[in-house]
């Protein structure tokens, strides 16, 4: 035994254990994981915000864990090499492989390995794989994503997948999704993150980054009908429909002739604007950029400022379409939708106004109002039939487009196309914007500009069609000249 320990020490000798062994394992096969994962992101058609997760959290730490393994088997190591030079037994990891016990050994503990780093390759791809789902994106971190998962499945783009829209291409972009998908994690995990959630960043993806890989802003889409089926908050739910044509138009004179809302996506021209505030409410200034150069701004009288000294955004399809993927209903529209559709009967007394009642009410938490909406109807309606296809209909209403625990709903997310809810065309076609002569207004000419309806009202009236257009009626009285949105708020109506 002298004679060993008098030998020159190797520093491999604490190595030879088998936890070691097994830290070694551990530790390559996390350095394959992230090198695999690294590589199937940078050769991806395109980018996953959350691999960042998987190859700069996961696999780091099963790293770590593999070189702790390591660490304890060479300490452990270490002490029977102390317990030996004080008389006791050496325990020296040998392999001899002319013996069949260690060849068999040897033999489990190298398949395993090999086994362990191919079950590393397929579980590495398989989680990049889900990590780029909806389902993950929209329900892993289920708090804080749950509205804009719940409402992105009944939206136009449920079929879209989240990374689409949301992942930029480029190294730069790579990075900072990778970093952000971290920070997101730490934030879920300490759960402070914002309620609600908003878009904040400086420099947000462009349309033309997003939309405008799937949609062609050429194209001319000329008049598109539409039918609104809305009902009154009396007694009797009485149904008001509106049918119209929307003059959506177009931009490019080369497929179609220029006008209509999409006016504002001329390729030749340039529209840009200065906004006040963070969710683009009050827009001030504008300026145009004809096809010939010629520049004219328009601003609001108390709009005083230099503005340069403001961020000029350039108009783009999100200037309108402010929530292509995510929409949180108001409570109106979603009543109206679900009586429209026999989801709600209309014939139900006062239906429309108690359900909206039901649903706006100041709940803290999901559970408290689905509670007290059952309550609240219960007690409106004594027949019990009636009351719980009511009650069912008002609670699936609430989950979709209510989210009390994060402080969101319809109201957080302004919705910019029309503008019935959300001043959105008054914005800036409000008869306030008003050139340096004094005289050019971006105020709409009339209703037609943009819509041309062709029958309002219910029953008879909606056969007494006109080509050339009604004038407006509303309800009971003439349009006069106000906002919709100073009555037409989401809720109830003032």
């Amino acid at each position: 035994m002298s004679d060993n320990l008098a030998k020159p020490r190797s520093f491999k000798r604490l190595f030879r254990n088998w936890l070691s062994w097994a830290g070694i394992v551990l530790g390559t096969s996390a350095l394959f994981a992230f090198l695999l994962l690294v590589a199937i992101d940078q050769f991806a058609g395109h980018r996953n915000p959350y691999v960042g997760i998987l190859a700069y959290v996961v696999a780091p730490g099963f790293f770590i864990l593999g070189v702790a393994l390591i660490a304890i088997g060479v300490l452990l190591q270490r002490r029977a090499e102390g317990r030996a030079l004080r008389g006791a037994a050496p325990r020296v990891l040998r392999i001899d492989l002319s013996r069949p016990r260690d060849r068999k050994i040897l033999a489990v503990f190298a398949a395993c390995s090999v086994g362990f780093l191919f079950l590393t390759a397929l579980g590495s791809y398989q989680t990049y794989q889900y990590t780029e789902s909806v389902q993950f994106c929209g329900q892993t971190c289920h708090l804080p994503m749950e509205p804009e998962f719940v409402a992105s499945q009944h939206a136009a783009h449920a079929k879209v997948e989240c990374v689409a829209c949301h992942v930029g291409p480029g190294a730069a972009a790579y990075f900072k999704t990778k970093i952000n998908g971290v920070k997101q994690l730490y934030h879920t995990v300490a759960n402070d993150f914002e309620r609600p959630i908003y878009v904040t960043a400086v420099n947000p993806r462009p349309a033309q980054a997003i939309c405008e890989q799937c949609h062609w802003p050429n194209k001319y889409a000329g008049s598109v009908e539409r039918t609104y089926r809305h009902f009154l908050s009396d007694e009797k739910n009485t149904p008001f429909t509106v049918r119209l044509l929307l003059n959506v138009g177009g931009g490019d004179p080369s497929n179609g002739p220029e006008g209509g809302i999409h006016w504002h996506m001329n390729i030749a021209n340039k529209i840009e604007y200065i906004a006040t505030d963070d969710r683009l409410l009050s827009i001030p200034w504008v300026r145009m950029t004809n096809d010939k150069g010629v520049i004219t701004e328009y601003r609001t009288p108390d709009f005083k400022g230099d503005p340069s000294q403001y961020r000029i955004r350039r108009m783009d399809c999100m200037d309108c379409h402010s929530r292509p993927a995510h929409k949180t209903h108001t409570p109106n529209d979603a009543v109206e939708l679900a009586m429209a559709t026999g989801r709600i009967d209309p014939g139900i007394p006062w239906a429309k106004s108690k359900v909206v009642a039901a649903l706006v009410q100041p709940y803290t938490t999901k559970t408290e109002a689905l509670q007290k909406i059952a309550s609240s109807l219960h007690e409106a309606y004594p027949d019990p039939v009636q009351a719980d296809r009511l009650i069912n209909e008002t609670q699936a209403i609430y989950r979709a487009n209510f989210f009390p625990e994060v402080k969101l709903d319809w109201r957080t997310h302004p919705d910019f196309v029309g503008h019935k809810n959300w001043d959105g065309c008054f914005r800036c076609h409000d008869g306030k914007h008003t050139a340096a002569d004094g005289k050019m207004s971006i105020k709409a000419s009339d209703c037609r500009s943009c819509h041309l309806i062709l029958a309002q009202g219910s029953g008879q009236q909606l056969e007494q069609v006109n080509a050339k257009g009604h004038d407006f009626v509303h309800i009971d009285a003439e349009y006069a000249e106000f906002s919709c949105t100073e009555c037409h708020t989401g809720g109830i109506q003032k």
